[in-house]
């Protein structure tokens, strides 16, 4: 799992540097220049960071149980294969076949809402995870899952809406670096309570 946080860590910092870049442009430029683009591709870039973990700790969890360095969970137990593991498992050595079968399944899901995230850790983890990562953050779950899901819906109007304010018509939401940062170091801190959980 320290590779995945390790990993998390790399990709969230790409998020960083934009933040970086857009307050140093701010610094340097007239508010004529815009740089809120650049501070909304570091909000999705790091949203996309988090994902990734969680997709990553969740199949790294899978591998580990299936090589009996942990204790299969329910959800594990309920994890469907394809019949073509079956021509690869004639042959292979490993857990490569998987590997290869969990990213195909999880593949196309989001793990970005904290319901989906729960779904996800429920392979690898028994624990329930709200109320153990509310607990190491120091606030109430629902806190914790409120404040992640206004940090997904940003992504989500960025991504999807172009940003724009329904009730101001040709405007778009404002963004500014300490929005960015607080997203950034909030869902930092959820990846950090995950991996000590787990």
């Amino acid at each position: 799992m320290k590779d995945a946080i390790s990993q998390f860590g790399v990709n969230l910092r790409r998020a960083e540097d934009l933040c970086g870049l857009a307050a140093a442009l701010q610094a340097q430029m007239t508010s004529v220049v815009d740089t809120t683009d650049v501070l909304r591709a570091a909000m999705v870039l790091a949203v996309s960071a988090f994902d990734h973990f969680v997709h990553d700790i969740t199949r790294k969890g899978m591998l580990e149980i299936a090589a009996g360095k942990r204790t299969p969970t329910d959800a594990y137990l309920r994890f469907q294969v394809s019949l073509r593991s079956m021509d690869v498992l004639r042959t292979s050595t490993g857990w490569s076949w998987l590997d290869e079968e969990i990213r195909d399944r999880h593949g196309w899901l989001s793990f970005q809402d904290p319901d989906k995230l729960a779904d996800a850790l429920r392979n690898v983890t028994a624990k329930k995870i709200w109320p153990e990562v509310g607990r190491k953050l120091g606030i109430p779950a629902r806190d914790a899952k409120a404040q992640l899901r206004l940090i997904i819906d940003r992504r989500n109007k960025i991504a999807h809406e172009a940003d724009m304010d329904p009730t101001a018509p040709g405007m778009r939401w404002p963004i500014t670096v300490a929005i960015v940062e607080d997203a950034v170091k909030f869902m930092s801190d959820i990846a950090v309570a995950v991996v000590d959980l787990l």
